[in-house]
């Protein structure tokens, strides 16, 4: 005589469990408070707007393609991409925790950036040389031939350069040169990092910083 009482709250009890596990991650939680299981905010490193921190070579997330930013977060978590800060990050994070973080941020403004660090004549001509032209002698390609006229980037697969950081931009040509970074398609940034030199790479890497990112905010 009690069975379709008992039958019906077992079923309201499921119902409640399968509710509440299909409520999303609260991304926006996360990159102010961790996810609460030993991932630390990732404001911590990227700032609460999402802008990064220049001069630690943190890069700006706040507008980069959610396609990109999901990628990078599941390459940390499988190792594919390596880097000792972010990989216990990404691999404490749920595949879903990593999607909704990846939305998140690219749904964001993207911020003013801070003023970046003057280059002289010379450096300057170096960098834009190599980000519209490249060096053909050598095969090299310009950066834009990827990355998009300024570097607002391209689809999923080449993010925006301009006004990223130039500590993080030499990093990560650094990487690839020592292929600790092999995560690129069909390896074509390790194939440009080869043919760069230190001074190269410094060019480059100031030459983008000091270009206005697409859609940034102006206070």
């Amino acid at each position: 005589m009690k069975t379709v009482p008992l039958l019906a709250g077992m079923a309201g009890l499921w119902l409640a469990g399968a509710s509440l596990a299909a409520t999303p991650p609260d991304a926006a939680a996360i990159a102010r408070q961790g996810n609460g299981h030993g991932v630390a905010p990732c404001a911590a490193c990227h700032n609460a707007d999402g802008g990064g921190q220049p001069a630690a070579g943190f890069p700006r997330l706040a507008g980069l393609p959610q396609a990109y930013l999901l990628e990078q977060l599941d390459d940390f978590a499988s190792g594919t991409r390596r880097n000792a800060t972010m990989q216990p990050v990404a691999s404490g994070l749920s595949e879903d925790e990593r999607a909704a973080l990846a939305a998140y941020y690219s749904k964001l403004p993207v911020p003013a950036t801070s003023a970046a660090p003057a280059m002289d004549t010379q450096q300057k001509a170096l960098g834009e040389r190599l980000a519209t032209r490249g060096r053909w002698s050598q095969g090299l390609p310009g950066c834009e031939q990827c990355h998009g006229p300024g570097g607002i980037g391209v689809g999923e697969h080449f993010p925006p350069l301009a006004g990223q950081s130039a500590v993080y931009i030499v990093n990560q040509l650094h990487a690839w040169q020592k292929g600790t970074r092999r995560n690129d398609p069909l390896q074509l940034m390790q194939a440009v990092a080869g043919k760069l030199d230190e001074a190269d790479i410094a060019a480059i890497g100031a030459w983008y910083a000091a270009q206005p990112a697409a859609g940034e905010h102006q206070p």
